[in-house]
């Protein structure tokens, strides 16, 4: 297995989904009769990204017995056990810390529980970032009904914006350098439980986080409801 350049969030109880949750990790719901989570294996692999990481604590030892160590498309999938760890999911950027020895240098993020079928993780989009210079590049979408305000602008240089009139939805569709997290211990060994947006909004701050908007199809899917709808 070469070091992976892809990890997929994984990691998280589903609250919202609940009763559904309760018996299944959120990540291995069925949309259209596959796990939603395949759609981003399919994906990846179809960009050339054939290794990734996985974080898991709900029911995680499910993931790892449907897949074992490698999907039907063709990715090597290894794993970032939170729950068996340190007992629960350590938050987004706690998450992303704890695995990163497992990373490359610059990897994709994505979270297991966002349905989003016409995403490219191309080569070019991950070479373009190395060239950059920025710790972090996100990808915006148009606000959904349960997140009208937004979360982040975007400038006409392209830079992700903390403060704006108008804001976007950040998608959980990223690429990221690992000294974005150089501020956290490396390997998060404690298990400290770190939320990402604060650690973007002062990198926006800092003017180190650039943004694109994507306008393709994408459902947080984060309820029974918006389930049902993607699968009637």
């Amino acid at each position: 297995m070469s070091t992976p350049q892809a990890m997929i969030l994984a990691a998280g109880r589903g609250e919202r989904m609940r009763p559904l949750t309760d018996s299944c990790p959120k990540p291995l719901l069925r949309v259209k009769g596959r796990p939603l989570i395949d759609y981003h294996l399919e994906a990846l692999a179809h960009g050339g990204f054939r290794d990734a990481v996985i974080n898991t604590a709900w029911l995680g030892e499910q993931l790892e017995d449907h897949y074992g160590h490698e999907s039907e498309h063709g990715v090597r999938i290894a794993y970032s056990h939170e729950g068996k760890d340190f007992g629960g999911a350590l938050e987004t950027a706690g998450g992303i810390a704890r695995a990163l020895p497992q990373l490359a240098d610059a990897f994709w993020i994505v979270a297991g529980d966002v349905y989003m079928p016409g995403f490219l993780f191309t080569r070019a989009a991950f070479d373009r970032f190395l060239a950059g210079g920025k710790l972090a590049h996100l990808w915006l979408v148009p606000n959904p009904p349960h997140n009208t305000k937004g979360d982040f602008g975007l400038s006409p240089e392209g830079l992700a914006l903390n403060q704006a009139d108008v804001r976007h939805t950040y998608s959980t569709t990223a690429l990221f350098r690992k000294s974005f997290f150089d501020a956290l211990p490396a390997g998060n060994p404690q298990g400290l439980k770190v939320a990402l947006a604060p650690l973007l909004r002062q990198a926006m701050d800092r003017g180190q986080v650039s943004a694109e908007l994507y306008t393709g199809p994408w459902i947080d899917v984060g309820t029974p409801e918006r389930l049902a709808s993607l699968n009637a």
